[in-house]
């Protein structure tokens, strides 16, 4: 196991209504020093949720949102925020109410991801949605998501669209289809 750099310095740097930016001055185990910068979220620290959310035994639900990042509208999976004191099956049923309209009577943590981890150290539960049924809760976002759907089978074809281009979403799309081939509940 390697040793951790040790912390020289801490600062931040900069700051919004969404982030920080930290500044980290590190010396490595060979005497190397480096500053490095690193997004830190002015959340509680509850975290994230993703959900592949199931429509039958082949299609996902996605969902069309403008995105700000990209400056253009983007299919992927509905997610949001963990509130305060909220379970993480329980936020991914209500982030899927909110987003795609459906609720969920199977709930089931698959995994959890970082973001973007040289640089931000935020991270995303993802949780497999089945037995959907219609329920829609109002949400935060400025205007209505137009919801849509994927074959497992036909995600490499995903990948080349060009409204979709989130690395989260595609990984925890092909986990999940890896997990019910595994399950032998999907064939190709």
């Amino acid at each position: 196991m390697r040793q951790k750099p040790t912390v020289l310095a801490r600062e931040i740097v900069a700051s919004s209504r969404l982030f920080r930016v930290e500044q980290v001055q590190l010396r490595f185990s060979n005497g190397t020093e480096r500053t490095y910068e690193r997004l830190v979220g002015r959340g509680t620290g509850h975290g994230a949720v993703m959900v592949v959310a199931l429509l039958d035994d082949e299609h996902a639900v996605l969902v069309e949102e403008y995105c700000c990042g990209t400056d253009d509208y983007q299919l992927s999976l509905p997610k949001g925020l963990i509130e305060p004191g909220e379970d993480v099956l329980l936020a991914a049923d209500r982030e899927l109410k909110e987003e795609a309209g459906f609720g969920a009577r199977r709930l089931e943590h698959i995994t959890e991801l970082s973001l973007s981890p040289g640089y931000m150290n935020q991270k995303i539960q993802v949780v497999l949605a089945r037995d959907l049924y219609e329920e829609r809760l109002p949400g935060d976002e400025p205007e209505p998501m137009r919801v849509d759907r994927v074959s497992l089978r036909e995600l490499s074809d995903l990948a080349q669209h060009q409204q979709f281009s989130e690395g989260r979403a595609l990984a925890a799309l092909y986990l999940v289809r890896d997990l019910l081939i595994g399950r032998g509940e999907l064939k190709l």
